[in-house]
């Protein structure tokens, strides 16, 4: 990983359908059980994992990164802890698995997303309410719903706990089924905002249990026991991370840094309002010479469109990337 320095990510899920993002179950305020009938509609025919890791060869990539399951909490991999996935939906599909085999297959790494500190569907996650009384302030614990949505259970801190089981074990199968390179947690908004809730220690010590090769990502950090930090564009600590963000990250000091960015402007799920907007060729490469300036890694996202295809404005762009690296 150390040397790997280009990676693809990819954003893809239910929210892909409606082409606004991946946040747009916070930002247009969708009830849960409105939002839950994506799943129904979700049909990723074009999703080919083989094409997809060609793609990132092409583009002179080492690794990819999937969004295992974002914050809405719809899962692209087989579990028994949620029937609100990819194989319970009319596709029946393992994105996941399909990834790793063809990751496998084609000589890439494996890096899988999990939304850790946030889910807008579990109903023991914990509430805005509850997410506003730490040092940290944050307000997206769930989206701003002005009627009560019936799913949400969460009442005092003590109900957190059926969601770290849910997460638990959602952690060991996707390590034990898929065998991931780097486990990525997000957001760590989350976790800054109530760093009492989550044992991120027992969370790290299961993780290193059920798969002691794997590396553990919590972007800018949660503890300092992270194995390398992924900030967004710059190399540096979340500016609202408070005295537990300040922490984490002079502790991670000298370690690998990830720099994720996005080929769309805005947004890392597929948004059709940045059309015509996609970053170009020469945008990408100076990315990459600012990552190296850090000796960091460029983790590169795209966001396919609504049948899993990427699209073609950043195939074209990551072609001509992989081009220029190889003259």
């Amino acid at each position: 990983f150390d040397e790997a320095r280009f990676g693809l990510f990819l954003h893809y899920g239910v929210y892909s359908q409606l082409k606004h993002g991946e946040w747009v179950q916070l930002r247009e305020v969708i009830p849960v059980t409105e939002y839950g009938k994506l799943k129904d509609t979700f049909a990723p025919e074009s999703f080919d994992a083989n094409a997809i890791c060609d793609l990132a060869l092409a583009a002179g990539m080492k690794y990819v990164n999937l969004t295992a399951r974002h914050h809405d909490s719809f899962c692209l991999f087989r579990t028994n802890q949620s029937d609100f996935t990819s194989l319970d939906s009319p596709a029946r599909r393992d994105l996941v698995g399909e990834l790793a085999d063809a990751c496998a297959a084609k000589g890439l790494g494996l890096c899988l997303y999990y939304s850790y500190g946030l889910d807008w569907r579990h109903p023991y996650f914990f509430s805005r309410e509850a997410s506003m009384q730490g040092e940290v302030q944050w307000d997206s614990a769930r989206p701003p719903y002005t009627e009560p949505q019936p799913e949400y259970k969460f009442e005092k801190d003590e109900d957190f706990t059926y969601y770290l089981n849910f997460v638990h074990a959602q952690m060991q199968e996707i390590l034990h089924r898929y065998h991931p390179a780097v486990l990525w947690l997000d957001p760590i908004m989350g976790y800054y905002s109530r760093p009492d809730l989550f044992p991120i220690e027992m969370t790290y010590d299961l993780i290193r249990e059920a798969d002691p090769g794997v590396l553990i990502c919590f972007k800018q950090g949660a503890n300092g026991d992270e194995d390398f930090v992924a900030p967004e564009r710059e190399p540096r600590a979340h500016t609202q991370g408070g005295s537990v963000g300040k922490m984490a990250w002079e502790a991670n000091k000298g370690k690998k840094i990830e720099i994720c960015e996005t080929l769309q402007p805005k947004v890392w799920g597929y948004d059709e309002r940045n059309q015509g907007e996609h970053r170009t060729p020469d945008e990408v490469m100076a990315m990459l010479e600012h990552c190296q300036k850090y000796s960091a890694n460029l983790l590169l996202n795209s966001g396919p469109l609504p049948d899993g295809s990427i699209h073609p404005d950043d195939v074209a762009t990551l072609r001509e990337v992989g081009r220029r690296l190889r003259a």
